[in-house]
């Protein structure tokens, strides 16, 4: 039978649910529905109890407890198990006392599933058969593994509420479960017959151990925490450990010659062994059931110790005949004796080493709350994204790079197309047509010479001098007979000089002259490069139409030299001369294997760059699929302030793709060096010289003739943007000077009108003039007779009162004839709205926006004719004013501006303000007023209004936007520099200052 081993005991718990405290958490701290996690729920749930009856003897029962260790630390990471948050009642047994304790702290509950991992672990490991050789192995390991979860608790679980949790005791536990795994090893070396001299130290290490864990036995002996037994055993076997020590170093010693000492160290081990026996020959013959000792570990303690006691005896009895009889060496004391050297063979085995590389992952199982990510596993992971993202933008990079270079280094050497010219292959697809000069032809195809053109602008351009010309014209006309009148009737004739009038007009005709001189330099410029094309226009609009774009360019090459020069089949010329022949190298490679060379070159570089886009793709493709959450997860509380060296590590896992594009690259490097070597050779072969001259000379005509025919193109579109233009421009100035013509001829019916209705007044007042003279002369008469009482009794003299003065008023007799139509132009109608050219109504106002005192009706036709009786009084103040000089700067605003239909209310301006800041109502007030001082007392008769003004858009304020946008000319005569465009723009009846004409601005 074999030595018994001490195994810990476990500890017992009660039933738990862990499903609705964690169900009530996921509502309340992750938001989410608590129905969906069921299944994870429960299964945490049978975990635990599949872990309550796990068999202390077995590898099932430990994988069982570690299964659910396992997921309770991945629960840790995501779920916190306190008193605060997730409150569960964790009850446990003492494994020794049997005492419950009871924690709300999912610590507890880890540290007591190890508890009893380490003591199915020791039970595993004493229940083994040491008696063969797997059985050996597995005791050895599992005790040492013991010993290490053992260990775990004491490094991470501080503060044990139990017992067996205790510092102390589990200290004890490790050195127990050490001691018994280096006792098991030599066992396996005794088997093995290994040499005495390191069993001894193998058998003192393992008595230093049983002397380490007698201390601590004893002290929870006393504690009422172990079993008596315990103790006993623990010191059988330190007593039996130095007696076996002493005995093989005895051995180890009389090999070395050493008898004396030899038999000294038999007698020790025989004085350990005799203390062994009896402590087990105390052994009591039943033991407790909580020892996990069987009852007959006394008897075979006994037998363990006699049987070693035999083997010492019979051993000192041949030591001490030999020394007596051969060697007669002197046998020292015990205590003489040096100590036995150490040598240590078991040690606790960590945590992670526990399956011995079998997959952990297996043991546990997939997370069951994985689908629960803690918020910080997600920053850290979007921290790990953006370092996975900087490496692939390096590599990437690092690979655009590469093939730039490639791209570049290959244009640079004109390859793989060079090599079609060394292989004299200047075949259809080169000597062909040129694509552009072929789409070139089609759109010129179908196209209407530009003649008829140029011929329609000019025929705008004399339409619109012929209209300025006849607007001009009247203008002139219209001045000369109103100064004409002026220098008749002298002081009389009180109407308006025109010059005032018509300076913006006249300005307007002038500024719209000029523009369409200016475009007229634009139109030639045009012209000059029509006829500088017009024959390759024909040539290329011909060749479009009849499809013979090709004839076209051939002729054109064989016009630009093309066909004398290089454009000769393939071969021709390669002769050679015999001085080539003779001094010819020949080893030299022909110029079909030196472009084979350099073919097999490129498809190389080509295979190298897919191989490292293919790379690039795999490692975009890794790294997507990349996910450490549960990595992450799991060392949640180890990454603290660690993540940069976490995410380094996780990182190298993409090195070996790192490595394989740099290896592109470098293979790359050597292959374009090579590549320029080889085509650099080839180039300096006269044969490929030959060829290539061929082929420049060829491509220099090429690019000849397509430069040519891109000019003509250039100018076809130039010209087609630039006619566009013009006719544009002539379009709009057409409409602009038809105009001008409707204002002016507006304006001239307007001053015929009013001159019309002057002459007439005129006329009338020169009928009573001698009447007047008449009744001067006999009042002059009167005042010189020697009566006076004459004269005061009565006035023979009409219109004299009898104070000798003039009559206050005078009689209808003496008053003037009213106002008729009449004009000294011809037959001239009376002025009716009815019929005036205004394309809107223009409202009538009165004095500050309501009716005129002086009448309250507005003009209708039919008092157009009506008589305007005019006082003596005013016809006085009119002949002295007569008699003055002529000053045509005296005379106040009788004709209405252009712009002005009705009269407004005056204010108190001269003229001059009015050609600063003109209005429509400004004019009417100034007519008004100087109308009243021309006739004093007598008012406005009642419905008359001044001329309208004249119909049509005003000048200058057409929109040339469009021109402005366009790349017209602009130099001197180009239409870009039209001065209408910087004419004043007028807006409103408001007009702008110093333009009368501005209220024409809301006309059109």
């Amino acid at each position: 039978m074999q030595i018994p081993m001490i195994s810990s005991p476990m500890k017992q718990t009660n039933e738990i649910d862990w499903v609705q405290p964690l169900k009530h958490h996921i509502r309340t701290a992750y938001g989410d529905d608590p129905n969906s996690y069921d299944n994870e729920c429960n299964t945490l749930n049978r975990l635990r109890q599949d872990m309550r009856g796990a068999g202390k003897d077995s590898a099932a029962g430990r994988d069982l407890l570690y299964r659910y260790y396992g997921q309770l630390e991945l629960l840790d990471l995501r779920f916190p198990v306190d008193e605060n948050h997730i409150k569960i009642s964790f009850t446990w047994f003492d494994a020794f006392t049997h005492k419950p304790t009871s924690q709300y702290s999912l610590a507890y509950e880890k540290a007591s599933i190890i508890f009893n991992i380490s003591a199915v672990l020791s039970c595993h490991a004493a229940s083994q058969n040491r008696h063969e050789d797997a059985g050996l192995k597995t005791a050895y390991h599992s005790f040492q593994a013991s010993a290490g979860m053992f260990t775990y608790i004491n490094e991470n679980f501080l503060h044990a509420p139990s017992t067996d949790l205790s510092r102390e005791t589990v200290k004890t536990l490790i050195t127990v479960m050490l001691a018994q795994a280096q006792e098991v090893f030599i066992e396996k070396q005794i088997v093995d017959r290994k040499k005495p001299g390191l069993l001894a130290k193998l058998a003192a290490q393992a008595a230093y151990l049983y002397a380490q864990a007698v201390e601590g036995v004893q002290e929870n002996v006393a504690k009422a925490v172990f079993e008596r037994v315990w103790l006993l055993v623990v010191q059988i076997k330190q007593h039996h450990m130095a007696s076996l020590a002493q005995y093989h170093q005895a051995i180890a010693d009389y090999e070395a010659n050493s008898y004396g000492q030899a038999i000294s160290r038999l007698q020790a081990a025989q004085n350990a062994n005799k203390e062994a026996n009896r402590l087990a020959n105390a052994f009591p013959g039943s033991v407790p059931s909580n020892s996990n000792l069987g009852n007959e570990t006394g008897t075979i303690l006994v037998d363990m110790t006699k049987k070693h006691m035999s083997a010492i005896q019979e051993l000192i009895t041949e030591y001490n005949r030999d020394n007596d009889m051969i060697y007669h060496q002197t046998v020292p004391s015990e205590s003489n004796l040096t100590s036995i050297p150490k040598l240590p063979a078991a040690k606790a085995i960590p945590v992670s080493e526990l399956y011995q590389g079998q997959d952990i992952q297996r043991i546990i199982g997939p997370d069951i709350f994985q689908r629960i990510v803690p918020m910080s596993v997600t920053e850290s992971a979007s921290l790990y994204d953006e370092e996975k993202a900087k490496l692939i933008r390096a590599e990437a990079e690092r690979v655009e790079t590469a093939d730039d270079e490639l791209s570049t280094s290959l244009d640079y050497l004109k390859l793989p197309g060079s090599l079609n010219i060394f292989k004299g292959a200047l075949n259809e697809d080169t000597m062909g047509v040129d694509e552009d000069f072929r789409s070139w032809c089609a759109e010129l195809a179908g196209h209407s010479p530009f003649g008829a053109t140029f011929e329609q602008l000019r025929e705008d351009k004399q339409s619109i001098l012929t209209t300025l010309d006849a607007s001009t014209k009247q203008l002139d006309m219209e001045e000369a007979v109103c100064e004409k009148m002026r220098t008749k009737y002298g002081g009389d004739w009180t109407q308006q000089p025109s010059s005032r009038l018509t300076s913006t007009l006249r300005t307007d005709s002038r500024r719209y002259r000029a523009a369409v001189e200016e475009a007229s330099t634009s139109d030639a410029q045009l012209y000059s490069s029509f006829r500088q094309f017009e024959s390759d226009f024909d040539e290329m609009r011909s060749a479009g139409e009849t499809d013979e774009a090709d004839v076209l360019y051939q002729r054109a090459m064989i016009k630009a030299g093309a066909g004398k020069k290089g454009v000769t089949s393939p071969g021709a010329g390669d002769e050679g001369n015999l001085l080539d022949d003779d001094f010819a190298d020949d080893s030299q490679q022909s110029v079909a294997q030196q472009i084979e060379k350099v073919e097999e070159l490129m498809r190389k570089l080509q295979l190298v760059k897919r191989e490292r886009q293919q790379v690039l793709k795999d490692l975009k493709d890794k790294i997507h699929n990349d996910d450490i959450s549960n990595v992450l997860i799991l060392n949640k509380k180890a990454i603290t302030n660690q993540e940069a060296q976490l995410f380094k590590a996780e990182l190298e896992k993409f090195r070996p793709h790192q490595n394989r594009i740099l290896q592109a690259n470098h293979k790359q490097s050597s292959l374009m060096k090579e590549l320029t070597r080889t085509y650099g050779d080839l180039l300096q072969d006269k044969r490929v010289r030959s060829e290539q001259n061929k082929y420049e000379a060829f491509s220099r005509q090429r690019n000849t003739v397509l430069s040519k025919y891109r000019r003509v193109y250039q100018a076809y579109t130039d010209l087609q943007a630039g006619l566009s233009r013009a006719q544009q421009f002539y379009d709009e100035m057409k409409d602009t000077v038809d105009s001008l013509k409707k204002n002016v001829e507006s304006f001239v019916e307007n001053r015929r009108s009013e001159g019309g209705q002057l002459l007439s007044a005129i006329e009338a007042a020169k009928g009573s003039g001698a009447d007047r003279e008449q009744a001067r002369l006999k009042e002059l008469m009167e005042r010189m007779s020697v009566s006076p009482s004459a004269q005061s009794a009565g006035s023979p003299i009409p219109g004299m009162s009898a104070g000798g003065g003039l009559a206050d008023s005078r009689s209808s007799a003496h008053r003037p004839p009213p106002l008729q139509a009449q004009s000294g132009y011809g037959v001239q109608q009376a002025y009716n709205p009815a019929t005036s050219p205004p394309t809107i109504a223009t409202p009538q106002y009165h004095t500050n926006g309501v009716q005129s005192p002086h009448h309250s009706s507005s003009y209708q036709p039919a008092q157009s004719n009506n008589n305007l009786p005019l006082r003596p009084q005013s016809y006085a103040t009119q002949t002295a004013a007569s008699r003055a000089s002529y000053d045509p700067g005296a005379y106040g605003p009788v004709s209405p501006p252009a712009h002005q239909q009705y009269f407004s209310p005056p204010p108190n301006q001269q003229y001059s303000s009015f050609q600063q800041h003109s209005s429509g109502s400004q004019y009417g007030q100034q007519h008004q007023q100087q109308h009243q001082q021309q006739y004093p007392g007598q008012s406005v008769p009642p419905g008359w209004q001044p001329p309208p003004p004249p119909p049509g858009p005003p000048p200058g304020q057409q929109d040339y936007s469009a021109l402005q946008a366009t790349q017209y000319p602009s130099g001197p005569g180009g239409y870009a520099s039209d001065p209408r465009r910087s004419a004043p723009q007028q807006a409103g009846s408001g007009g702008g200052v110093g333009d009368p004409w501005a209220g024409l601005n809301a006309w059109k």
